[in-house]
């Protein structure tokens, strides 16, 4: 008769052996996908305790009079609608401001019941429109370098990417210098080429597409019959606010268009998680579909509290640009950090790419590189000095070869770093010691 403790580990042994036993394929839309960049970036400036100007967020305290907002709904639970769940598509508040302020922008009358659906941040926008959209085989344009996660969710609604590379002139200082190849753009274009994807102000580059640029895309987009999807997440990070062209107000673009904003980006509350996508009701639809069986719905207080901050903020943005969050607040503030980095990047001999608008800022970093040495890896060089940067010199940035699909790409585009410069004073001081020390070596 076995003891209890030798019954104990025949038990022990047995489930081993079940749970080794068991190894399940997952889905074969998710088996090519790697961890993202942000995973071994954020983990390592973690890890390293380093200043980190590389994750695209403020780390300064959030907009009082927008969080004053949230706490005085928190401090309320007897309105009993503000705790539990709201209209699914978005709560009637902030769907009706949201519709008022892109009725404006658009120059046409958007319908707050069925041309705005809010999200679980823009994120999830773009994911439905592209779920919503995209058939297995179809073809969609991206501008490159691009932020990271247009890709995966294209390939996870069964869709092909297809790269659409900027240019950069040799010795660039400007973010507008970032020019397309329209030629080579419709080159590319065949009749399984379904969508356009135009992220405007743009992430990594801080280029900010001119009004011509945008028509000549409208006209690509017309020409070929493609939908549009214009992340704007970064509409009101522009140095004046009437720089900023919204694709679905050119001509004849809106009935094209799903345009994604974010609430997150809007009032620096990335935390918070609200997005929404903007567009005619037929092009609505089908992300509608997905989100009433994912999410259903999003968070009711929060909404509340954007739909207030707007409300108040909306009619100062028309009239009081100057006590405006939106329209000077958020710019003002962003255009002081830029310029701060952009000279903290040269003290450190990097040559900075001025962005036009955003948070991000590239930087050429080809001077430190023969003095450096660094070991060759794999991974492109920039991949290799962001490394070596934030174990070394305890300061964290981005890789922007990350942005871009192809190897060749990558290697064309490996001498330069991303920074986010809307970090609080401390944050900046603390790297500009670093950047004088490393200037000096």
């Amino acid at each position: 008769m076995l003891s209890s403790k030798s019954l104990l580990n025949l038990v022990r042994t047995s489930r081993s052996r079940m749970s080794s036993s068991f190894s399940p394929k997952p889905a074969e839309r998710t088996a090519d996908h790697a961890a993202s960049i942000w995973v071994e970036f954020t983990t390592l400036a973690a890890e390293t305790k380093a200043v980190n100007l590389g994750q695209g967020f403020p780390d300064s305290p959030a907009p009082k009079f927008v969080t004053d907002l949230l706490e005085n709904i928190s401090k309320q639970p007897e309105l009993t609608a503000a705790h539990q769940y709201t209209r699914g598509y978005g709560h009637p508040m902030l769907v009706d401001i949201l519709a008022k302020m892109y009725s404006y922008f658009y120059n046409v009358q958007v319908d707050p019941m069925n041309e705005v659906l809010v999200t679980v941040g823009a994120y999830l926008s773009l994911y439905y429109a592209f779920l919503g959209w995209v058939n297995k085989g179809d073809e969609v344009l991206i501008i490159e370098p691009a932020y990271d996660c247009y890709y995966p969710q294209v390939k996870f609604a069964g869709g092909v990417p297809v790269p659409i590379v900027m240019n950069l002139a040799e010795g660039a200082t400007s973010a507008s210098q970032f020019t397309i190849d329209f030629d080579d753009m419709e080159k590319k274009i065949n009749k399984k080429t379904k969508m356009l994807v135009i992220n405007n102000p743009h992430n990594p580059t801080g280029k900010l597409f001119t009004r011509q640029e945008l028509e000549k895309l409208a006209e690509i987009a017309k020409k070929h019959n493609l939908i549009v999807i214009a992340d704007e997440v970064y509409e009101f990070h522009v140095w004046h606010k009437n720089d900023m062209v919204r694709f679905a107000s050119l001509p004849g673009m809106y009935e094209r268009t799903i345009s994604i904003g974010s609430a997150g980006k809007a009032f620096s509350v990335t935390g918070w998680k609200l997005g929404w996508a903007v567009g005619p009701k037929q092009l609505l639809e089908p992300l509608k579909a997905i989100h009433q069986n994912c999410v259903f719905t999003c968070s009711t207080p929060t909404q509340m509290a954007i739909a207030q901050a707007f409300q108040l903020d909306w009619p100062k943005f028309l009239n009081d640009p100057k006590n405006s969050y939106l329209a000077t607040g958020l710019s003002d503030e962003l255009r002081d950090k830029r310029d701060k980095l952009a000279r903290m990047l040269e003290e450190g001999n990097f040559r900075p790419i001025i962005p036009d608008a955003g948070y991000f800022m590239l930087a050429d970093y080809s001077h430190l590189k023969e003095g450096l040495k660094l070991v060759t890896e794999q991974d492109p060089d920039d991949f290799v000095f962001s490394r070596w940067l934030c174990r070394e010199k305890k300061l964290a940035v981005i890789p922007p070869s990350a942005f871009y699909s192809s190897r060749e790409q990558k290697e064309k585009n490996c001498n330069m770093v991303r920074l986010c410069y809307f970090k609080k004073n401390d944050t900046l001081d603390a790297a500009e010691v670093i950047l004088k020390k490393l200037g000096k070596e």
